[in-house]
């Protein structure tokens, strides 16, 4: 499998990436390659510091960054040179040696734009989606569209509905997923007009287990499997929950250890592990769903450990076969949503 890493897409960037996709070479097969994608002679500096001589690195160059506050399409057109546009290439049915994944921490609206535009979205699909991956109480939650598509149309938040479910069979294994729209409350008629068009469409829809609205405490109960909303609530719901486990995990531990010096010893083993499950670091990138190929984007403030991660979980995703599950998917049922055209009518 050869897997393109963007060394120069990222807050800690091209350092921490560097040390991220070099520490996976223990999590790589023999025959797997990574694909480094940017400056050369930073790149090479590296490997020399860290005298890595392995056939399984290959360098390609990209002379361009694409900043993380740099407009997103103005950004992949203007810079055909970047890193994020040159591992898009690799990543499309016309590269001359095709990757097979790519990974990118860069600026999330220029790997969108990127992979729409040279690696094109499947058939059928209207606009990809980033699907995260929520550690939960009862089991994983995906999170579909967590930032591709702020001011999505009923027949976007739909597929990622038909996309969101077909990847947590797949890669969760969850036999029958529950699938919920976002809303402000659970019951039938309330939100915007988007949520509840949307909410119809998936009622509608067969083979997909349904089960409505949520809310945002719902969340983390185990209200349903793959939750449904536009990419600002989905982005910004993303980040709040990083930021809250975080918080109160310290809050937890500064208590304990403030009521008994003692106890904080005993219990730093289960806070730990409580903290790693909820630690975006091990989870690595998120998929961008509805592409042509494979599309990881991992959290702008990744670390190596980020990265190292989302090169396995890379690897994993790949080796499921999800995307032709999800061809297969939208192929049946395509006919059932209207066109973005006809939903303006």
């Amino acid at each position: 499998m050869r897997i393109a890493i963007d060394v120069m897409g990222g807050d800690h960037a091209p350092d921490a990436i560097l040390k991220g996709a070099l520490d996976a070479l223990d999590v790589i097969g023999p025959a797997d390659e990574l694909v480094l994608v940017g400056q050369p002679a930073v790149i090479e500096d590296v490997l020399r510091e860290r005298r890595i001589v392995d056939s399984r690195v290959v360098v390609e160059p990209a002379s361009e960054i694409i900043g993380m506050g740099d407009k997103a399409a103005q950004a992949v057109r203007g810079k055909p040179e970047s890193s994020i546009v040159k591992m898009a290439l690799l990543g499309s049915r016309k590269a001359q040696r095709p990757v097979d994944v790519c990974l990118s921490a860069g600026n999330t609206g220029a790997c969108v734009a990127a992979a729409i535009m040279h690696m094109k979205r499947m058939p059928g699909v209207h606009r990809p989606g980033i699907a995260v991956t929520i550690p939960a109480l009862v089991g994983p939650v995906v999170l579909c569209d967590a930032g591709a598509n702020p001011e999505p149309l009923p027949s976007h938040l739909w597929q990622y509905g038909v996309m969101a479910s077909t990847y947590a069979q797949h890669v969760l294994g969850i036999a029958t997923p529950r699938v919920a729209v976002m809303n402000i409350g659970s019951e039938e008629g309330k939100g915007s007009d988007l949520v509840r068009s949307a909410h119809d469409l998936l009622k509608q829809t067969p083979g997909i287990n349904y089960i409505g609205n949520v809310e945002g405490r719902d969340l983390f109960d185990g209200a349903a499997d793959v939750v449904i909303t536009d990419g600002f609530v989905g982005n910004t719901l993303l980040k709040m929950a990083e930021g809250l486990a975080a918080s109160l995990l310290k809050a937890i531990a500064h208590e304990v250890a403030a009521a008994d010096p003692e106890l904080i010893l005993q219990l730093e083993p289960v806070i730990r592990r409580i903290y790693k499950k909820n630690d975006y670091h091990e989870y690595g990138g998120a998929p961008l769903l509805g592409v042509n190929g494979a599309f990881m984007i991992a959290h702008g403030s990744s670390e190596a450990r980020t990265i190292r991660a989302a090169i396995r979980n890379s690897r994993d995703f790949v080796a499921t076969g999800v995307n032709e599950a999800i061809r297969r998917r939208i192929a049946e049922i395509e006919g059932l949503t209207p066109s973005p055209t006809e939903e303006h009518a």
